[in-house]
C-alpha cells in the first residue's frame, strides 16, 4: 500500500509562514500604544507646568513640568508668559518601540490664567 501524504504538516508550516506577520502587527500595535501615551504624556506635563508656572514662576513650571517624565523621553520645556495666560510648551521624543529610541517629536501645550495677589 502506498504511503498517504495528505495534508500532514499543513499547519506547522502555515504557521511558520504568519509568524511574521503576526509579529509586524504586533509591534504596529505596540507603537500606536506608545505614541498614543507620548500625546497623553506631553499634554499633562505641559498642563502641570502652566498651573504651577501662573502662581510661582518659572523654575516651578520646569520642576512640575519634569516631575512624571523620566529622561529617556528627552523633554523639552518652554515656559512664559503671554498677555494673561501662561503658556507652557513641551516637547517629547517619539519613541520607536521603546522610550530612548527617537524617530520625531510630539509636541504638548498647556496655558493658565495668571494669579495676581490681591492688593
Amino acid at each position: 500500500m502506498a504511503a498517504r501524504r495528505g495534508d500532514r504538516g499543513q499547519v506547522a508550516i502555515e504557521f511558520v509562514g504568519m509568524v511574521p506577520l503576526i509579529l509586524l502587527l504586533v509591534a504596529a500595535v505596540w507603537e500606536c500604544v506608545l505614541i498614543g501615551y507620548a500625546f497623553s504624556l506631553a499634554g499633562n506635563a505641559a498642563d502641570e507646568g502652566a498651573r504651577a508656572g501662573a502662581v510661582t514662576g518659572d523654575a516651578a513650571c520646569q520642576a512640575a513640568a519634569k516631575e512624571h517624565i523620566g529622561d529617556a523621553w528627552n523633554l523639552k520645556v518652554k515656559c512664559g508668559k503671554s498677555g494673561d495666560i501662561y503658556q507652557v510648551k513641551v516637547t517629547l521624543g517619539i519613541p520607536v518601540l521603546f522610550p530612548g529610541l527617537d524617530f520625531g517629536e510630539i509636541d504638548g501645550t498647556g496655558g493658565a490664567a495668571l494669579e495676581k495677589e490681591a492688593k
